[in-house]
Order: C-alpha cells, then sequence, then structure tokens
C-alpha cells in the first residue's frame, strides 16, 4: 500500500486540510486492455456527506482486506481508496451535531456540480478516435485527466472536487459510500450500467436498485464519471465507445449503521463483487438478488402534509402497497392526526431520522417499479 497526501486550497491564513488517498496493487501505466481483468482500476471513496459514517467505517476494514490480498498477490488490478472523502465538512460541527452534507461556505452540496464530461471533451477527442474501443478509452481518460489538470480551483471546496475526480477519472469502477437517514441497502446507477451494477446489489444484498434514465438531473460524482461513457456514445455512433467505468452511490443502510460487524461484512461484500469483476484472485457464488431494479422516477418521496410529531408505522425494508399507512403526522396543539400514506406498492427504503416535521417535510422514500416523475429526481 502506498499513501498519497493532496494539500487542499487553503480557505484562510493559517488554514490548510489535506486528503488522503491509499493505493493497492499494480500503480500502473496501463495499456487500458479492459477486457484483460488484471487492467482494472477501481476507486472508493467514503463519506463525501461527512456526516454519513458507515462507509469511513467500511473502508477501515476495506484497508485492513486489501492489505492482505496484496501481500498474498491477489489483487490483480489497482484500488484507490480515500477513506474520508471531506475533510471539510468532517470540521462542520456544530454544538456536537456534525454539519457535512453542504459546505458552510458555499451552502453547495458536496455532491452536485461535477464536471459534465461529454460536453467539456467531446471536440478534444473527437479527431483522435478510431475503430478501436481500447484505443477510444484512452483517449477519453487522458482527455478526461487532461481537462481536469486544466481547471481553475478558486476555493477550497473546488480543490476537493478537482482532486477526488483526478483520483477517480480513469477508474473502471467507482463506489461513492454514503447512507441516508434510516435505511436498508441500496445503490443508485445509470440506467446503461445496470447490468454491471446487478451483481454489486447481489454482494452487498441492497433491498433497491434504483436507475436514472439516463442521469438524475443533479451532477453527481458517480454520475459526473459514468454518464460521459454513454453520451459520448451516443454522440459519436460511428466509433466504438464501451461503458467503460460502473459508477455506484451506495447507501449503506442509515446513519447510525455503524458498527465492526456490519462494516466487515460490508467490506467483504465489496471484496466478493471484485472477486466476481477479476480484481482480484479467486472465486466466489454470489447470493441471489433480494430485489429487482426499480426507477428512480417510480420513488415516491413522501412529505409531510403539516408540522407534527411523526410516528412511523412501517420500518425500513417493509413492503408497502398502495393505501398503506407509512406514518401519522400528530399536531400537539390542534390533535390533529394526519396519515401519510403508500402511493405505490413498493419497499420503504430510507425514512427520515428525525421525529419532528416541518410543513412539507421529506419523511421517506418507497421505491416503486413503475416511473412518475419527470425533471431532476434528486434534491439539491
Amino acid at each position: 500500500m502506498q499513501t498519497h497526501t493532496h494539500t487542499l486550497r487553503s480557505p484562510a491564513t493559517g488554514t490548510q486540510r489535506t486528503l488522503q488517498s491509499l493505493h493497492f496493487g499494480s500503480d500502473r501505466q496501463r495499456p487500458d486492455d479492459s477486457a484483460n481483468a488484471n487492467t482494472q482500476k477501481v476507486y472508493i471513496q467514503a463519506s463525501l456527506h461527512a456526516d454519513e459514517l458507515p462507509g469511513m467505517l467500511v473502508a477501515h476494514h476495506l484497508r485492513g482486506l486489501l492489505t492482505a490480498l496484496e501481500a498474498s498477490g491477489a489483487l490483480l488490478g489497482e484500488v484507490v481508496l480515500v477513506p474520508m472523502a471531506n475533510p471539510i465538512g468532517l470540521d462542520q460541527t456544530l454544538m456536537y451535531a456534525q454539519l457535512g452534507r453542504f459546505e458552510m461556505a458555499s451552502g453547495e452540496n458536496f455532491n452536485r456540480h461535477y464536471p459534465d464530461f461529454a460536453n467539456a471533451i467531446a471536440d478534444a477527442v473527437a479527431p483522435q478516435l478510431s475503430q478501436d474501443a481500447a484505443h477510444n478509452r484512452q483517449v477519453i481518460r487522458a482527455a478526461m485527466q487532461e481537462w481536469l489538470s486544466q481547471q481553475p480551483t478558486p476555493n477550497e471546496l473546488a480543490s476537493l472536487r478537482n482532486t477526488l475526480m483526478r483520483l477517480a477519472a480513469d477508474a473502471d469502477v467507482v463506489l461513492d459510500l454514503h447512507c441516508d437517514f434510516e435505511a436498508v441497502m441500496h445503490l443508485y446507477v445509470e440506467t446503461p450500467y445496470l447490468d454491471q451494477a446487478a451483481p454489486l446489489a447481489q454482494a452487498l444484498g441492497a433491498r433497491a436498485l434504483l436507475w436514472a434514465q439516463n442521469d438524475s438531473g443533479a451532477l453527481c460524482f458517480d454520475e459526473s464519471l459514468s454518464a460521459v461513457w454513454w453520451r459520448l456514445r451516443a454522440r459519436f455512433p460511428n466509433h466504438p465507445i464501451d461503458l467503460a467505468c460502473l459508477s455506484s452511490t451506495v447507501e449503506l443502510r442509515g446513519q447510525a449503521d455503524v458498527s465492526h460487524a456490519q462494516a466487515q461484512a460490508d467490506a467483504q461484500a465489496i471484496v466478493d463483487f471484485l472477486i466476481h469483476r477479476g480484481v482480484i484472485a479467486g472465486h466466489v457464488t454470489l447470493p441471489q438478488p433480494v430485489c429487482a431494479p426499480t426507477p428512480l422516477a417510480g420513488s415516491q418521496t413522501l412529505h409531510a402534509p403539516h408540522a407534527g410529531v411523526i410516528s412511523y408505522h412501517a420500518q425500513a425494508g417493509d413492503t408497502l402497497a398502495v393505501g398503506d399507512v407509512v406514518a401519522d403526522i400528530v399536531c400537539p396543539a390542534t390533535a390533529q392526526v394526519t396519515p401519510v400514506v403508500a402511493e405505490v406498492d413498493g419497499v420503504l427504503y430510507a425514512r427520515h431520522v428525525l421525529r419532528w416535521a416541518t410543513t412539507g417535510m421529506d419523511i421517506g422514500k418507497i421505491a416503486g417499479a413503475k416511473a412518475f416523475k419527470t425533471g431532476p429526481l434528486l434534491s439539491a
């Protein structure tokens, strides 16, 4: 293992943060023959939303597993692990509460505003594309890195985003480890990558595999890295362009689901997926899937109709039918009790950790099988 330290742009005199990346396996100039499994690069980062802690503990256990695999010679490709992806958010503590989803200086979500690579590099790659898919992968990855190297980083947040992107831009697999408030294991992936994502969902025992057709409109970290391939494929239909980066947001249940036993199991599940993928030597039989993929546009977000105490009837992971009561919103001042009901059939894959709702607050999400929403599919 090699440890690299990346210095972020200083936000103020006397203050400077750093980011660490751990590099396992071959630190190579790969020929980009991705049909050969041992050329694969995997990038895994934890807690880009710094108040979502399960990923950091999973990364801790992954570090141990990867160290042993590297020492035994079983690691065939390269794995880059960023165990604490957001040192800015980790320092945003207010009265002992961790506020790591939005940067306090700008109000921006740490997992938004990543590059639209297809538009950024299309003109640069166009004259270099050929009828050789491996050559085209190399051209596109080189153009992504070159574009990133030319981008200004006027503040600390911009330097964090650019650093993370440069570590991940040439990866074949990107796993962005997050969690929800109270939730079961679930994944987000772009539609073209569903076949590649299915073994990951199996290994992790995901209760929901949510796909966006073809993107959620949020410029999230994972979509920035996966979308470039299908968008350039559509833009240059006469040139073979692979879907060369399976990039997924992995939601490791809820914020309080932090234990060594669970993190060890999740880390081993990721290793099993990498064995299945051919990045690690060995053989593994993945468990049967426990969910079918469902459209993100079919996910019902439950809203509180008025302020009040939330009394849940349904637990995260419950399978619901239309009309089932998920929660009551109880106003103590007026004695008003309003049920919030499921409007789709599906799994309640996430619910809020708070028990006091303000009017209109999101209190849960149900993975429905039929798309009904349009426009941006994720919150700001």
